[in-house]
């Protein structure tokens, strides 16, 4: 069973840059695509990054693309998340997600196709 754990948030300023880190244990990430997602107080989970099992395909939510990108590393088994030009509404807990399937050719945005999840880690932007 794969565990996820995040690492990497904290408190930076606007026009700030982080680095999430998402590493699994038990069985091998690297045949699962793994989507980021982020929860603000009183709002809904929604998706932040995704990426397909082998790297090749990656998807972003509107509100972050060119700010945000995400990597893997599958020897590492860690999926990456860099945060620059941060700004305050980016502040949330960012938790990463396995996909229920494996090796599916797409990344899904759907918090539903997801069902190992990390503990998440907060990430907060002041101005």
């Amino acid at each position: 069973q794969v565990q996820l754990v995040e690492s990497g948030g904290g408190l930076v300023q606007a026009g700030g840059s982080l680095r999430l880190s998402c590493t699994a244990s038990g069985r091998i990430l690297g045949s699962y695509a793994v989507g980021w997602f982020r929860q603000a107080p009183g709002k809904e989970r929604t998706f932040v990054a995704g990426i397909n099992w082998s790297g090749e395909i990656t998807r972003y939510a509107d509100s972050v693309k060119g700010r945000f990108t995400i990597s893997r590393d599958n020897a590492k088994n860690t999926v990456y998340l860099q945060l620059n030009s941060l700004k305050p509404e980016d502040t949330a807990v960012y938790s990463c997600a396995a996909d229920r399937l494996r090796r599916r050719t797409v990344v899904d945005g759907t918090v539903g196709e997801y069902d190992r999840w990390g503990q998440g880690t907060q990430v907060t932007v002041s101005s």
